[in-house]
């Protein structure tokens, strides 16, 4: 199959699957803002800061680092190690993950009261502890089908985790309605770990059937020195990749955690802040990030298939995958930011009861056509090796968020993080596409 083929099956499967989850999620986001109320749903996104750090610290660095090994040795017919490196990667990363459930569990008040600011979430991340050795063994099986460009099973276990998730936060809402039980929010943080077993519990199953998987790591791992060889490549490359996630995130998550304090001192009482919160982040943003399934499909196709064509030097047809992808993005991005600016209000009000949603969906339709393509920009950038690149856009883009949460949040409320947004998702776009036009450039100078 080409190269071209090979990426348009595998969007179009990521795609598919994307919308279909992002279409049952955005309903449950509905659901959620009924059910719980506004604040409810900014008690529940409040966690999520500790959720993205504590997944960065323990599967994504190594999930990309897999994908990237097993890209190359594929490509040059060396298939056994690929399957060595993903025995080796699931070991690593459940290791990490079960140290890092013990210390949330153990600190989770600490973490509550003095980095979220907000001691009803200790609960919320006692519960939430639980998803991380499932999310790892999930995480490396979809970075070595990515690797192989196959995307077939990372699909179709997204698709049951969010089936999972969704139907049994539903089933415990009906169980506590017909006892007469009152069920707070920790039951949407159950649904992610009921979401997270299924999808691994799939991934793990699939996985093993390939008989000669199993036959490949049992071979291969049969000297110790293999697996310490195979752990030191991939700590060496997700090593990097996993320091600045965590950053990135540690600065989100300041990020996150700061708006609500400082939409009180624009005057706003607790409740308030954290509804406006909840609205921004539960309604407004997902709605935004809705038809972004296709460029994270992309994206997701792009990094593998960028490597490969660079380890065999074929400088040319990478940059024919560039220049084609980031103008379907625009293209994109710009029929979104007109659809939006629309029908913004309507979804505002008609579809999440908050005349606020609507405001910020109009606000932030603006940066559809740059959020959507930088997405793809990254994953380029890291598919050509410019990891410590695509960290200093990323963290950029969040230096200039954060500053608008603390200058200008107090200054004009929840419209100055706003514009934030805007103006960073702007400057990131355009450090990505200079960059990528002098590595073009560069690129035919040098044949």
């Amino acid at each position: 199959m080409s190269v071209k083929r090979t990426i348009l099956k595998g969007t179009l499967i990521l795609t598919l699957t994307g919308f279909a989850t992002r279409f049952m999620g955005f309903f449950y986001r509905i659901f959620l803002s009924h059910t719980f109320g506004e604040e409810g749903v900014g008690l529940y996104q409040l966690i999520f800061p500790v959720y993205a750090l504590c997944f960065s610290l323990t599967s994504a660095g190594i999930e990309t680092a897999l994908a990237r090994c097993v890209a190359k040795r594929v490509s040059v017919g060396r298939e056994r190690e690929a399957k060595a490196f993903l025995f080796t990667s699931i070991l690593l990363s459940v290791s990490a993950s079960c140290i890092v459930t013990l210390l949330l569990q153990r600190y989770a008040g600490f973490v509550a009261s003095s980095f979220l600011k907000e001691e009803r979430c200790e609960n919320l991340l006692v519960i939430l502890s639980y998803a991380f050795p499932f999310a790892s063994v999930h995480s490396c099986i979809i970075g070595y089908y990515f690797g192989l460009k196959e995307t077939g099973i990372p699909a179709f276990s997204q698709l049951i985790e969010q089936t999972v998730r969704i139907l049994s936060v539903y089933l415990l809402y009906l169980a506590g309605a017909k006892s007469g039980s009152q069920f707070g929010i920790s039951i949407a943080v159950a649904g992610l770990i009921a979401g997270e077993i299924a999808s691994s519990v799939f991934c793990f199953e699939m996985i093993t059937k390939k008989t000669s998987l199993s036959q490949g790591i049992r071979k291969k791992m049969r000297r110790t020195a293999n697996f310490f060889q195979y752990a030191r490549e991939l700590l060496l490359l997700s090593a990097p990749l996993t320091a600045s996630r965590v950053l990135l995130n540690l600065l989100q998550s300041i990020e996150a955690v700061s708006i609500p304090l400082k939409l009180q001192e624009h005057g706003m009482s607790v409740s308030l802040a954290l509804s406006t919160y909840g609205v921004l982040t539960g309604m407004a943003l997902p709605c935004i990030l809705f038809p972004s399934a296709i460029t994270n499909s992309v994206s997701t196709m792009l990094l593998p298939t960028v490597a490969e064509a660079q380890a065999l030097n074929h400088e040319r047809q990478m940059q024919r995958i560039i220049q084609k992808s980031v103008c379907c993005c625009v293209l994109l991005g710009s029929f979104c930011c007109v659809c939006l600016l629309v029908s913004g209000q309507w979804i505002g009000m008609h579809l999440f009861g908050s005349r606020y949603a609507g405001d910020y969906i109009v606000t932030l339709a603006w940066m559809c056509p740059f959020l959507y393509t930088n997405t793809t920009l990254i994953s380029i950038i890291n598919g050509i090796g410019k990891t410590t690149l695509s960290f200093f856009i990323n963290t950029f883009n969040l230096v200039i968020r954060i500053l608008s949460v603390f200058c200008c949040i107090p200054l004009f409320g929840i419209e100055g993080y706003l514009l934030g947004l805007l103006a960073s998702q702007l400057a990131a776009f355009l450090l990505c596409i200079l960059y990528l036009r002098f590595y073009i450039r560069s690129s035919s100078a040098g044949r």
